[in-house]
């Protein structure tokens, strides 16, 4: 079998819909949703399935994102694909555990539960977040170091696509800063507040607790930190970096170096849309990156097997 890489994608990535093919052809997808509503109290299968005006609210899109990122994750193990790193970037970052064998389902899906709405309640007034386009990540930082007020890089996602994240007349100087730098474009995003920036750390410090009361397991496959961009293998590490990952920069496109000097030969993008696919032709269009988002997306996996 091909060196596999299981990767999952973010909040953004949320459509309503996603998952339902699985749910209705899987019965080990089914529980996946079946049993997060029973644990959340929770439709989980409506929020995800049918039209509604929660799944883009933080907590609610957390919680129907992994979920569905989870029960796709069920079908795939199914087919007996095994991976020797898993990566997710920021919320996907939970589904890179459980496929790691580092916390349960359960466990996951409850953890999500507190951490969207920790964020939701920590979101300030005045906050936001712009995507910056065709500008190098050192220029991005020296601007931000120099712009008055908090704007600091949120996602390092791939070569000349960054995300800064503060105060919104910081990230608004700071964007005509870097226009004026080279940048082929800035775009303020519509989300809900200053995620991965230093105005979330309160919700970090109240994760913490749920975190600690996590059961850890400890397993032979590790993942990369969105974080820090290291190997993790060690169970004693995964939750204090989880507090750090809601008020610090995704560093995605040195995680991806790294699961490529491991030797990874494909990625596997398990999740709605193909966000991190497209990524990952930019950091390196050598490696083939694979995406998994409806059932006839499984028929792919047979190629790892040769």
């Amino acid at each position: 079998m091909k060196k596999t890489a299981l990767i999952f994608p973010g909040q953004g990535a949320q459509k309503i819909g996603m998952g339902k093919d699985f749910y209705e052809t899987f019965s080990i997808s089914r529980e996946v949703y079946d049993q997060a509503g029973k644990w959340l109290d929770m439709d989980v299968k409506s929020l995800c399935f049918e039209e509604n005006d929660k799944l883009d609210i933080t907590r609610y899109t957390q919680i129907g994102l992994l979920t569905t990122e989870l029960a796709m994750l069920k079908a795939v193990e199914a087919m007996e694909i095994v991976p020797i790193v898993t990566a997710g970037l920021s919320l996907g970052e939970y589904a890179a555990l459980t496929a790691a064998g580092k916390i349960s389902v359960e466990d996951a899906i409850r953890v999500i539960d507190k951490r969207g709405q920790y964020m939701q309640e920590a979101v300030p007034a005045g906050g936001a977040m712009a995507a910056v386009l065709g500008l190098d990540v050192e220029t991005i930082e020296k601007i931000c170091a120099d712009t008055r007020g908090i704007v600091e890089i949120a996602n390092d996602n791939c070569p000349g696509q960054t995300v800064i994240s503060g105060e919104a007349e910081a990230v608004y100087l700071a964007g005509e800063a870097m226009k004026g730098a080279g940048a082929k474009r800035v775009a303020v995003l519509n989300v809900s507040g200053p995620f991965h920036s230093s105005m979330l750390k309160r919700a970090g410090e109240r994760l913490a607790p749920e975190l600690e009361r996590v059961c850890w397991l400890d397993s032979d496959i590790p993942y990369v930190s969105n974080t820090t961009a290291e190997l993790i293998r060690d169970k004693g590490m995964i939750a204090p970096l989880l507090v750090r990952q809601i008020s610090e920069s995704v560093r995605w496109q040195q995680d991806m170096k790294v699961m490529m000097d491991m030797g990874v030969e494909i990625f596997v993008e398990i999740g709605p849309g193909k966000t991190l696919a497209g990524f990952a032709k930019r950091i390196n269009r050598k490696i083939p990156c694979i995406t998994i988002e409806t059932i006839k997306d499984l028929e792919k996996l047979e190629a790892l097997k040769c």
